[in-house]
């Protein structure tokens, strides 16, 4: 008789999104899942597609708007989708995970193993709707120029990323630290004003602003938007000198880094 699936139920787990504060809850990857993830490393341009994909296919349950995969990418940030992953990895893999530590005091190296769960920590966005926000900024040294920022949505880097196929004089890069930018508009002195929208012409204007003006737009989206979401911290005590310091854990890292484990 031909495998027709397993009549089980999967482990799960709800997480609330930071940023949009929807309710979701996703179950463990499977072992094709976990080899398409896998996959995507071929092109890097494929990654965040697939991780996308893979989070929503995930899905047990979710919102009521979130009716299909477009609904998804337009209704959660990239913030949220970090919110996801940890779920996911919480589901997925196994509880105590094991770090390697460069200590900042005396250089070396040592290894700790923490709870998952233990270094997770949330800080919500107080507000009520992130997706419409948008915080005009004058920029300092460019006086005549103005900056309209957002939190970006999953819809918004999957958009920008298929130019990227477009326009072979943009990178990942490029497209991923512009993201935050919905336009820039340019008051021309004794001249038209210009607003640029085009993630190109937005990509090309952000790599001629001097490097001040630069600082200035990332310190106001953090400050305003991009504080909120979820982080990862351990406190861990170096076994060499014994200095005691907090380690910021890259959650896509340890994703990944599970993934190929497995």
């Amino acid at each position: 008789m031909p495998f027709t699936g397993f009549q089980v139920e999967y482990p799960k787990y709800e997480i609330i999104t930071p940023q949009t504060k929807l309710s979701f809850t996703v179950r463990s990857l499977t072992v094709s899942e976990e080899e398409r993830l896998k996959g995507s490393f071929v092109t890097p341009a494929k990654i965040t597609e697939h991780l996308n994909r893979c989070l929503f296919d995930a899905l047990v349950e979710k919102p009521q708007n979130i009716i299909n995969f477009e609904s998804f990418l337009k209704n959660v940030t990239i913030k949220d989708r970090e919110a996801l992953l940890y779920g996911l990895y919480h589901i997925t893999y196994d509880e105590d995970r094991n770090y390697t530590v460069r200590c900042v005091s005396c250089g070396k190296h040592y290894d700790v193993t923490v709870e998952a769960s233990d270094t997770f920590n949330f800080n919500p966005y107080p507000g009520d709707d992130i997706i419409s926000k948008r915080i005009s900024l004058n920029l300092k040294v460019l006086k005549n120029v103005t900056v309209v920022l957002k939190q970006p949505t999953l819809y918004d880097e999957w958009t920008a990323v298929k130019d990227l196929a477009r326009n072979p004089t943009m990178t990942l890069d490029n497209i991923t630290e512009t993201l935050i930018i919905e336009s820039i508009i340019n008051e021309i002195p004794n001249g038209p004003t210009v607003e640029y929208t085009d993630r190109s012409d937005i990509i090309d204007a952000y790599k001629a602003l001097p490097a001040r003006d630069k600082r200035l737009i990332y310190k106001t989206w953090f400050e305003e938007i991009g504080q909120y979401g979820i982080e990862l911290k351990m406190k861990s005590y170096c076994i060499h000198c014994g200095a005691e310091e907090v380690v910021n854990i890259d959650l896509s890292e340890q994703f990944f880094r599970a993934i190929f484990e497995a």
